[in-house]
């Protein structure tokens, strides 16, 4: 019914005609009439999928495929132990990602908890309480102090109403509400000031509002719609092992069906090259890999859960740690969400005002000296009008009670003292008047008048100012001049003012708030948090861009920025992006980094067109306007204290502190885990490429008996996997993470270094365990001894090279023993082949034989050449890079 009426634009008795109402509100038929043809006041969430066919959803991916490929050759071997570890792994991975899934379902259960069950209402005059859910457009909305606001509403009448639109709008105070329609065009939501959005509060005052929009239609509704909307994207690693997955399943199904066909070729028995192209696809998949990428990023959950940063999806991790765009709301993220006067004017001069927030910890200063506020009359007496005129409280321990900007006038006076004189009247704020007014009175009977206000207003009503030691004629040109000056700074500019009164008055008139004597200014701000500017800092040496996005005022936002040392060339505005086809938004992000007085389309819009031109990006919020946005990101980032539960349901991380400086440090710990990633590819390949050639070259030289039987191979892969493999997860982190560039989002999981020391690796390990065999073969060993030299061969070239992959380009002679998570492993390991050589039971399970001394001479001779030869390669390949920078 609603349409696409402007409502702000509409005068309150044509809206009501539009709407075919009046302030008597719907008739009972009338409103069922309306229920019934366009629905509850809800918002509807998406149709929920089956928990069955969610959860199969989560084996469609090639690795799985090979996974369970390979369960099914291990089963077919009657090799159940290993069968029963591969499906775990499976199982546990679908696991992770069924609950991952449940998130956005959430956000918008969230979301719908936002609209309050029951509402007061209008009906043929009469006032009655009703499910909110059964509100109708045109229905007539009560509103007091407290309440929820239930559906959008277009207000019709007002008194001192002020409405906390923050988890909406992303404003840090309270909106002053008015009835009058507003001609100017294209108006962002946060100054819509004659409309009540759902889902916000209440903080002042009372009204009534005409509803004009329910359900999907209401503001609260379109964000739902944006997050229904939303698509799951895979991070950057998911979408590179997906890859990685696909490719090695073609090579291995290639490799095992070509050693079916040489083995044909040569002649050999059908059912011997079946096992054998089974036993190089069980050796050649690494079964162990997503187990020790889970236990990677787990790990690197835990840390980050000790620097403040709560995972919510395990790939978020790494996500974050390539992140090119950090896209960070301002209010509570940026700054403390606690307003704080930093100039005070009066005819004495211009005072700055140190310290943060609600603390009444800092000093007042006068051309950068501290001074005592006694000794500047004028100062003090402002002070003492922002203290009175105020209806905020401070806390004992620490913070307030009522509104900021009040809260902040508070602290400022509290520098110089106590302020106490009893308040016997007021005049409350009101929109219309924009100025409070407060009578005080002594036990003596002496009465004055301090009122508070903007500065236009109280200039006006002002006929002395007040210098320190006499009153001289006020000037208004140069008061407005000098809060433009503070304005411009992004500064809120209160005015004060006072009258001294006819004793024993005790009931304020208009008629007292006249020729009043104009004592000062005080210009406040949303402080920047002290230790963002060098987070910021980080972020830009470490490559990263910072964008503002917030729905606060655009001159507020431009100096937080510069302040806080965001690169950016000028600042736009929720209604230019409006204005702005998708080339040209892309073309202005290029040197734009602060955008102001946005609505949740505009964030989203953003994120989606960084995301277009390859960035990876991140994203703050904490309100439900930034729900889709945080959706959209690569990876969304709540706030945990602040945030609302639509905006932590939304997002993939949640910070439990609200400060920007842990996403820095949650950076630095997905850089981290990205790197370990790679090293336990680095050392997972080469290992089982090695294993499944040598099956490969047994069938090519026509062996009766391999030098590895598929029993040994399973062996190596459970034993190493957890006994060396997982000792690579706990790795000490890298120093200088965040002086280098991001990871391209193209770049290949698998880096031509790793592809290279692949190949090497592969070839080393298989050639040199193959001629190792041969000569023991030929020089009269019999064949279980010369398989068990074999396999210990293996397991002794990846521990070796176990230490090669402490670092991918950098030599490791200086941290061999950094980790001793990883010589317990090793330990571990060779205690165990130490057992299976040596105990009969184990040489009659795994057909071992016990070996002599100088066979272990020999192979510790034979592996640890692998690790001196890849640390000569380092060497090398850092030797060319130096001299090409060079050139």
């Amino acid at each position: 019914m609603s349409g696409e009426v402007k409502w702000q634009h509409v005068p309150v008795d044509e809206v009501l005609a539009l709407l075919e109402t009046d302030r008597e509100g719907l008739t009972a038929e009338e409103a069922q009439l309306r229920l019934s043809k366009y629905g509850f006041n809800e918002v509807e969430l998406k149709k929920k999928e089956s928990s069955i066919h969610r959860f199969a959803r989560q084996f469609a991916s090639p690795l799985i495929y090979v996974l369970l490929l390979a369960a099914l050759v291990t089963f077919l071997l009657r090799e159940y132990a290993d069968t029963s570890v591969i499906i775990g792994v499976v199982l546990a991975n679908a696991v992770i990602g069924f609950i991952q899934e449940r998130k956005a379902e959430n956000a918008l259960e969230s979301l719908a908890k936002m609209l309050v069950p029951e509402t007061s209402i209008l009906r043929e005059g009469q006032r009655m309480i009703v499910p909110s859910r059964e509100l109708v457009v045109g229905d007539i909305v009560l509103m007091e102090t407290g309440a929820r606001i239930p559906a959008d509403l277009r207000l019709i009448h007002k008194k001192n109403l002020r409405i906390d639109e923050s988890m909406l709008t992303g404003e840090s105070t309270a909106v002053e509400k008015y009835t009058d329609a507003i001609e100017t065009k294209n108006l962002p939501l946060a100054e819509r000031k004659n409309i009540a959005f759902a889902g916000t509060l209440v903080t002042q005052g009372n009204g009534i509002g005409v509803v004009v929009a329910t359900a999907s239609d209401s503001e609260i509704g379109k964000i739902s719609e944006l997050i229904k909307k939303t698509k799951q994207l895979s991070t950057p690693l998911v979408r590179t092992i997906d890859n990685m997955g696909k490719n090695l399943a073609v090579v291995i199904i290639l490799v095992a069906i070509l050693t079916f066909a040489i083995g044909k070729f040569r002649g050999l028995g059908t059912l011997d090259l079946f096992f054998a192209s089974v036993s190089l696809a069980v050796a050649a998949i690494p079964e162990g890999l997503p187990a020790l990428i889970t236990i990677t990023l787990a790990i690197g959950i835990k840390k980050m859960a000790a620097r403040n940063a709560i995972i919510r999806t395990m790939p978020a991790v790494e996500s974050l740690g390539s992140a090119t765009v950090i896209c960070s709301d301002k209010t509570g993220t940026l700054t403390k969400n606690e307003m704080t006067v930093r100039k005070i004017y009066t005819d004495e001069g211009v005072f700055s005002v140190t310290g943060l927030g609600y603390e009444s910890e800092g000093d007042i200063e006068l051309n950068g000296k501290k001074i005592d506020p006694f000794d500047h009359r004028a100062l003090l007496e402002t002070l003492k009008a922002g203290a009175l005129c105020n209806d905020a409280y401070l806390r004992e321990e620490g913070g307030i009670d009522g509104d900021p900007t009040e809260g902040a006038l508070l602290v400022s006076a509290s520098k110089a003292g106590k302020f106490y004189i009893p308040r016997v009247d007021e005049i409350p704020f009101e929109s219309e008047k924009r100025f409070m007014a407060t009578l005080h009175q002594d036990n003596a009977g002496n009465s004055w008048v301090y009122v508070k206000g903007s500065p236009e207003i109280i200039s006006k009503l002002s006929s002395m100012q007040f210098n320190g030691k006499d009153f001289t004629r006020v000037e208004p040109e140069k008061i407005l001049l000098v809060a433009e000056d503070m304005a411009s700074e992004g500064l809120r500019v209160i005015a004060t003012a006072y009258r001294k009164l006819e004793r024993g008055k005790a009931e304020l008139e208009d008629v007292d708030i006249d020729e009043l004597i104009f004592l000062g200014l005080q210009g406040m701000i949303d402080p920047p948090r002290e230790e963002v500017k060098q987070s910021i800092f980080k972020c830009n040496n470490a490559g990263i861009r910072v964008i503002m996005i917030t729905g606060d005022h655009i001159k507020t936002a431009h100096t937080i920025a510069r302040q806080l040392g965001i690169r950016t060339e000028g600042a736009l505005s929720g209604s230019d992006i409006e204005t702005m086809t998708d080339e040209e938004l892309i073309e202005a992000l290029r040197s734009v980094s602060v955008f102001a007085r946005t609505s949740p389309e505009d964030k989203s819009r953003i994120v989606g067109l960084l995301k277009q031109e390859g960035e990876v990006v991140a994203v703050t919020g904490d309100g439900i306007n930034d729900a889709p946005a945080l959706e959209n990101a690569d990876i969304g980032v709540a706030m945990g204290r602040s945030g609302t539960e639509v905006a932590k349901e939304a997002a993939d991380m949640v910070l439990t502190d609200d400060n920007f400086s842990s996403i820095v440090n949650a950076v630095e710990e997905g850089r981290d885990v990205y790197g370990k990633i790679q090293k336990v590819i680095l050392w997972t390949l080469p290992t089982n490429a090695a294993e499944g050639l040598a099956i490969l070259a047994a069938v090519l030289l026509g062996f009766a008996a391999p030098p590895l039987l598929p029993l040994h191979i399973l062996w190596i892969n459970t034993v190493t996997a957890l006994g060396l493999g997982v000792s690579m997860t706990v790795e000490p982190m890298e120093k200088r993470l965040l002086n280098r560039p991001p990871r391209p989002q193209k770049e290949p999981l698998l880096l031509p270094v790793i592809k290279r020391r692949i190949i090497t690796v592969a070839l080393l390990m298989v050639t040199a365990t193959f001629l190792l065999y041969i000569f023991n073969i030929n020089n009269g060993m019999d064949i279980s001894t010369s398989q068990t030299i074999a396999l210990n061969t293996i397991v002794f070239f990846e521990i070796f090279y176990l230490f090669n992959c402490k670092s991918i380009h950098e030599n490791v002679f200086g941290q061999m023993f950094s980790n001793r998570y990883m010589l317990l492993g090793i330990s571990i390991v060779i205690g165990l082949q130490m057992f299976i050589t040596y105990n009969p039971t184990m040489n009659m399970i795994l057909r071992t034989s016990p070996i002599r001394l100088i066979d272990w001479v020999v192979i510790i001779i034979i592996t640890s050449s692998i690790f001196f030869l890849i640390e000569l390669e380092k060497y090398l390949q850092k030797m060319r890079h130096n001299k090409q920078i060079k050139k």
